[in-house]
């Protein structure tokens, strides 16, 4: 071994042995948390949370993946409806709703995505209930239908789609409307961090 890759490997090991040592007391804090009663009641509030949600989108007619979820995660099938993940993302996204353009069992391409994935744990730090789950539902399905509506009346790619969207005046108006409502919606309930909010 050549005495400049033994300098190296003196500078380097004490790096990296810094960084694993923050990693495992990451990892024991992250334990610590985990072994409470408020974090057991917190994770299976965010559960209940997501039934709810895959429960409330399907009585609306959306079709779940697994047809519910045992998780945090809803994953939501919308080829039956004619909409792609991407187009839903990009709507429910200018909402203020964060979802993630996911693909389902069947798609052809990821880049042309089926689905999307919602998941409940930032709602459920935030206070939500299952009550409180359904509003958000049913703001998941006004944007769903605005996404479609856009959709029938714009091109058919993604750039077209979105520049009908983000450009058109009618759209535009109700796209600000929803995502006041959602807003208006979100700032009911405590933000961690932002106490005065």
């Amino acid at each position: 071994m050549f005495s400049w890759q033994l300098l190296l490997g003196q500078k380097i090991n004490p790096a990296f042995f810094i960084l694993l040592n923050v990693v495992v007391a990451g990892i024991a804090a992250a334990l610590k948390q985990a072994a409470t009663p408020e974090f057991k009641a917190y994770q299976e509030q965010v559960v209940k949370n997501a039934r709810t949600l895959a429960k409330e989108l399907q009585a609306k007619g959306y079709t779940c993946v697994s047809g519910g979820t045992d998780n945090h995660l809803v994953w939501v099938d919308l080829r039956p409806t004619g909409l792609n993940g991407s187009r839903a993302e990009r709507v429910l996204e200018l909402m203020s709703i964060a979802c993630n353009k996911n693909t389902v069992p069947g798609d052809k391409s990821a880049l042309n995505p089926g689905g999307i994935r919602l998941g409940t744990p930032a709602l459920t730090t935030r206070g939500l209930k299952e009550a409180d789950i359904v509003k958000v539902a049913d703001f998941i399905q006004k944007g769903l239908g605005l996404a479609l509506e856009v959709k029938a009346n714009s091109g058919p790619t993604l750039k077209d789609f979105k520049a009908k969207l983000e450009t058109d005046p009618v759209y535009v108006q109700r796209l600000s409307q929803l995502r006041e409502e959602v807003e208006a919606f979100a700032l009911t309930f405590f933000m961690p961090g932002y106490e005065k909010l």
